[in-house]
């Protein structure tokens, strides 16, 4: 079925800013793009790193697992995934720690997600009693926490800047009398700009993407590590370097398509836009958490020893088993795919600097 403006509250000529834009057509109740479609896969409109290979979430559960002995292996550990997609990594994940089971003993699993319709899909997936679904880091309150998300702080809409002769002006949309979509901008409050101005990572920029709402969800995060110790890791598409220009993109059926394309799409097509992880790593900062060395997925999975696990897995694989591990392999970690693309952040409070994998 076909969705129009008017589904979505939409009203002609009114100014809707990108963000709240975005996050109509991806999160209204029933229509919205996560509301209604499971994306992932490549029946969907894109894949992630779970879905590419177990390999990939065996490793961030290795990872996971040294964190907990870097913080000593406290008896109360809890484990929240942020925007769990499918469900696939949390399935590889209660699955490996079986081997482990002081560590299995001691984690408590906790899946955070907005849509009710992937919590249903998750379920399914997962079907481990281990795991747990939460709406708030409220009910979590004795033991260190570690979060971790994969793809999922592009997920949350951010907003659009522009200066035009040292005036900062916020992006919108507009429904034209023909039913299309046109670009305009509003003045943007002296507040917005204070905001803006506070970052040396914007300093000088022409164009500035802001994820407010992001913020607002590290903000709950970064209260829970501040109160029981612990960390948060998020994997994501981004830049350390400033971009000066709109990242924002649509995707359908594993294809960029531009924007008026997804307003005849409305609930069909993804949204969004690459991380500025130099941003995040200063907004952290700000917020008195220590932080890794941003680096590169294909750094961070290399050095946790996914290559050398691939050379165990394949001395009992069928040469087609082995051929297939090798694709999946290139295309997390060649620097043309998502090698280089991906990057790496961990951000924690503990008297412990060195956590594996950044450096």
């Amino acid at each position: 079925m076909k969705y129009t403006a008017e589904n979505f509250d939409f009203k002609i000529n009114r100014l809707i800013p990108v963000d709240k834009f975005v996050e109509k057509i991806l999160y209204k109740p029933d229509i919205g793009y996560y509301a209604k479609k499971i994306p992932f896969g490549r029946k969907g409109d894109f894949v992630t790193a779970p879905t590419i290979s177990n390999l990939f979430s065996e490793i961030v559960t290795i990872w996971l697992i040294s964190c907990w002995e870097k913080l000593g292996r406290p008896k109360n550990f809890n484990f929240v995934e942020l925007g769990p997609g499918d469900g696939s990594f949390a399935k590889v994940l209660a699955n490996t720690i079986k081997n482990f089971p002081e560590f299995n003993k001691s984690i408590k699993i906790y899946l955070y997600e907005k849509s009710e319709f992937l919590k249903k899909v998750q379920s399914i997936k997962v079907n481990n009693s281990k795991v747990k679904w939460i709406k708030n880091f409220k009910s979590i309150k004795k033991g260190p926490i570690i979060f971790f998300g994969n793809e999922f702080f592009d997920a949350i809409p951010i907003k659009q800047y522009a200066f035009f002769k040292k005036n900062l002006y916020e992006k919108c949309y507009v429904i034209n009398q023909k039913n299309g979509l046109d670009e305009t901008y509003r003045k943007a409050s002296l507040y917005e700009l204070s905001k803006i101005k506070s970052f040396k990572t914007l300093k000088n920029l022409k164009f500035i993407e802001y994820p407010k709402k992001g913020f607002k969800e590290l903000d709950k995060i970064i209260s829970k590590i501040t109160e029981l110790g612990g960390g948060i890791m998020l994997i994501d598409y981004g830049y350390l370097n400033t971009l000066n220009k709109s990242t924002l993109q649509t995707v359908m059926k594993n294809k960029k398509i531009d924007i008026n394309n997804l307003f005849k799409n409305l609930g069909s097509a993804d949204v969004t836009y690459l991380v500025n992880f130099s941003l995040i790593k200063e907004y952290f900062l700000k917020k008195k958490l220590k932080v890794s060395n941003v680096v590169s997925q294909k750094f961070f999975l290399e050095k946790m020893g996914i290559i050398q696990r691939a050379k165990i897995l394949e001395k009992r694989m069928t040469q087609k088993q082995r051929e297939y591990m090798s694709s999946t392999l290139m295309r997390l970690l060649h620097k043309n795919l998502m090698g280089d693309l991906f990057k790496v952040i961990f951000a924690f409070k503990n008297k412990n600097n060195n956590f594996l994998g950044f450096n």
